[in-house]
């Protein structure tokens, strides 16, 4: 019994040891479990960054539209990194939210504010009526802008890539229109937030202008070709009298003026005399070689009898370029905007 008692104490004793051994010197198994923790502890960030980008869409729905011309669900790539451009008003809104850097090419441009993005590094896509297909395709882009000129080469273009097709709303309003696509184009990239300062001072430009307009009536026309040719409010300038307020008599509200306006003669205007004649001059937008100037074709002696002659009231567009080719785009409609402002209320 005796030497069964001894064991048990000096089993007892050997254990008390060997936790005070561990208690002093520290057990590598316990501290190899304090390492793994630490490293977890220190990986939370990256996980967490990954988890954010497991969160991002490969893809979102927006609205759009189709080689119809009717609006439709879209599915896009979200925060596309290649993207072909042949439409202007859309490179605009791109260059605005700071995503220009991801044009893989583009269509021929004259405007000035776009000119960072015609040059060797960007390949020529084509023009805005008439894409190269081959130079779209060779790209290789996530996702292709155009607008209406290119609307009948849309299922072509569909087989490269989703075509998001925007345009101007001319019952929704210009203003209205480029917030609305806008805010479409830059849900692609998580960037809406940007939208409403891109956007801040319009509304408040517009009602200035609106003030300047009261009761003024108006024909906005077009000179292409040595003619004029009259527009409405449902087509190109329809700004002029839907926005801006002014009482466009130039065409009954019921005749389609959309694409290129109803020519109209020079008795027309002598008829209407209007306090206001708008013009825009198209060959000079499109660059009409050895055409003359919209002033030229207008000053002639039935125009300069009406009142807006004689009042020093015919507005010839400064920028025919951006009204004709890029109306719907955020450089654009601050442009559009300020040949207004410096007609009417300089």
């Amino acid at each position: 019994m005796k030497k069964l008692l001894s064991l048990v104490m000096v089993l007892v004793l050997s254990l008390a040891l060997a936790a005070c051994s561990d208690a002093t010197t520290g057990n590598p198994d316990s501290a190899s479990n304090t390492d793994t923790s630490t490293a977890g502890s220190s990986d939370t960030p990256s996980d967490s960054g990954s988890q954010a980008d497991a969160q991002a869409p490969e893809t979102i729905t927006i609205k759009s539209l189709n080689a119809s011309q009717k609006e439709a669900d879209l599915e896009v790539p979200y925060d596309p990194q290649r993207i072909a451009i042949l439409d202007m008003a859309s490179l605009d809104i791109l260059d605005a939210l700071g995503v220009g850097d991801r044009v893989v090419g583009t269509a021929q441009t004259s405007l000035s504010y776009l000119q960072g993005y015609i040059n060797e590094d960007i390949p020529n896509l084509g023009t805005i009526k008439e894409a190269d297909l081959e130079a779209v395709m060779s790209c290789e882009p996530d996702v292709i802008f155009i607008g209406g000129r290119l609307s009948s080469s849309y299922d072509a273009l569909s087989e490269i890539a989703p075509v998001v097709y925007l345009s101007t709303d001319t019952e929704l309003g210009v203003v209205e229109s480029v917030r609305k696509n806008a805010g479409i184009i830059a849900s692609m990239f998580g960037l809406e937030d940007q939208v409403d300062s891109l956007m801040a001072d319009f509304d408040e430009r517009i009602a200035a202008l609106a003030e300047a307009a009261s009761g003024q009536t108006a024909i906005v026309g077009m000179v292409t070709s040595g003619g004029f040719n009259v527009l409405g409010n449902d087509g190109r300038c329809s700004m002029i009298g839907r926005e801006i307020g002014f009482d466009n008599i130039g065409v009954d509200a019921d005749i389609d003026t959309s694409t290129h306006g109803n020519e109209a003669s020079f008795e027309f205007i002598v008829e209407k005399d209007p306090d206001y004649i708008f013009v825009m001059d198209r060959d000079a937008a499109i660059q009409t070689e050895g055409a003359q100037l919209a002033q030229e074709i207008m000053e002639n002696e039935l125009v300069m009898s009406t009142r807006a002659y004689q009042d020093g009231h015919i507005v010839y567009l400064a920028n025919p370029a951006v009204w004709y080719t890029a109306e719907g785009g955020i450089t654009a409609l601050d442009i559009m905007l300020q040949d207004l402002e410096s007609a009417l209320l300089s």
